[in-house]
């Protein structure tokens, strides 16, 4: 089944096309990775979808609906979420808090409830806290869940990026450049996070990374962009072969 559906997506800068014309599907419970050359319009496809860009034409549907007039936020709630290059966490804040902060559905956001029914907020809060150190407990940093954020590392605080969106119950997480600056010991158990919670849960990535091999070899599907367009969409082993892929590359290397 298709989850994520995107059509003929298009924004330019300065006259510039960042993305032009894209088009490309995710289906459930699968890892797509979308690569290309630096420049290539990957970040900007990303915030588009993720409602952080508006696009001048095209449309972006999510299990069906549109997408691409929603905020941000109201497309996090759908179940669509995302982490960025630079991992984003309230430094002042504890490990533990960073992840409690993401918890949907929260009886004390109103705060009637909170005198109303005193008892159920608190048993929410108790449920929320236990699966936040779970979470934490996978990504293994648990033994810093009291901690401040900001003593983490840079690699821990992507480890501690990938629990907060874990937390808000995902159907697609979009990873930008997860192993960016992430010690390889990390990143192997980044990978095995995201290989177990597609087995087990049947969470969708749509993924950006540098990284060929991995993406060659935790990819379902590979979606390769080109200076602002969809230059091909396949297999790992079709986009291995592919010599317009081949070409991209050498060429931005050149």
């Amino acid at each position: 089944m298709t989850l994520l559906e995107v059509r003929g997506l298009t924004r330019s800068f300065g006259g510039v096309r960042a993305v032009d014309e894209a088009s490309f599907d995710v289906a459930a419970g699968s890892i797509t990775a979308l690569i290309g050359p630096n420049g290539a319009g990957k970040s900007t496809l990303f915030n588009i979808v993720s409602g952080f860009l508006r696009a001048e034409r095209g449309t972006v549907r999510f299990a069906g609906r549109a997408m691409q007039r929603r905020t941000p936020h109201r497309i996090a709630r759908a179940g669509l979420v995302r982490t960025f290059q630079t991992p984003r966490a309230l430094t002042k804040l504890s490990v533990l808090e960073n992840v409690l902060l993401a918890a949907p559905h929260h009886p004390g956001e109103r705060l009637g409830r909170v005198f109303a029914t005193p008892r159920a907020v608190r048993s929410h809060e108790a449920a929320a806290e236990r699966e936040a150190r779970r979470l934490l407990e996978l990504v293994r940093l648990d033994r810093h869940a009291d901690e401040y954020a900001g003593t983490l590392s840079g690699g821990e605080r992507k480890l501690l990026d990938f629990a907060r969106v874990l937390m808000t119950e995902p159907r697609l997480i979009l990873l930008d450049e997860p192993m960016a600056g992430v010690n390889p010991t990390l990143g192997g158990q980044l990978l095995e996070h995201i290989l177990e919670l597609r087995e087990e849960r049947g969470v969708a990535f749509l993924l950006i990374e540098h990284d060929l091999d991995l993406v060659m070899r935790a990819s379902d599907t590979v979606v390769v962009m080109n200076e602002g367009r969809i230059l091909t969409v396949g297999t790992p082993d079709e986009v291995r072969r592919d010599e317009r892929v081949v070409d991209a590359y050498l060429g931005a290397q050149g």
